[in-house]
């Protein structure tokens, strides 16, 4: 199949704007990655679950969360066309996650087996850099999380999350107060209080 009309063909062009690939690199992606689409509320991942592939979100909204007891907390949100997945030990690969991954709209992923990171970081040097800049985003989007976990005020928390650039009207507002973590009917209250920043 040509790579242009491949399903893949967002995803290569996602790395691509890091570093070029080879044909032979998108051609071991042809080889393991598979598409698929989840329907609105459903899990793409969870405990049970062998958390062996890394995921690529072409379209949609998905969140991370962990539980606690019978409470959920939010841990992240994806809006698409970046990489996503669960918490992974890489010093215990086959064990599951703790954490969930559910789709808050219909998605479509492509799954890359972690197997096939393994074999192209071993063999295709360029693999590595690429691997480099992905960490480093990710430890950037990481850090800004920890850092608007730790400020006091919900307000505070909340203009945070507002300067990131994540849409947050997207997000449903009882996923929005776990992340936050207040209750669902202080999330009314923070809008309100947020809006003159906007106006």
């Amino acid at each position: 199949m040509p790579y242009s009309t491949s399903f893949l063909r967002p995803l290569f062009d996602y790395l691509e704007q890091i570093c070029p690939i080879s044909n032979v690199i998108k051609g071991e992606h042809e080889k393991c990655c598979k598409l698929i689409h989840v329907k609105k509320n459903k899990y793409i991942l969870s405990p049970i679950d062998s958390n062996a592939f890394l995921y690529f979100l072409v379209n949609g909204l998905v969140r991370g969360f962990i539980r606690d007891g019978k409470k959920d907390i939010s841990t992240w949100f994806s809006l698409g066309n970046e990489f996503i997945s669960a918490i992974r030990n890489p010093d215990q690969q086959t064990c599951p996650s703790i954490e969930y991954l559910q789709a808050l709209e219909e998605c479509q992923l492509i799954c890359i087996p972690y197997d096939l990171i393994d074999l192209l970081n071993n063999n295709y040097p360029e693999t590595n850099l690429i691997g480099r800049k992905l960490l480093a985003r990710h430890h950037y989007a990481a850090s800004e999380r920890a850092i608007l976990s730790r400020i006091p005020k919900a307000i505070g928390r909340y203009r945070k999350l507002q300067d990131s650039g994540l849409d947050i009207d997207r997000i449903p507002q009882r996923y929005l107060a776990s992340y936050l973590g207040v209750r669902g009917e202080t999330m009314s209250r923070l809008r309100n209080k947020a809006l003159p920043k906007d106006q």
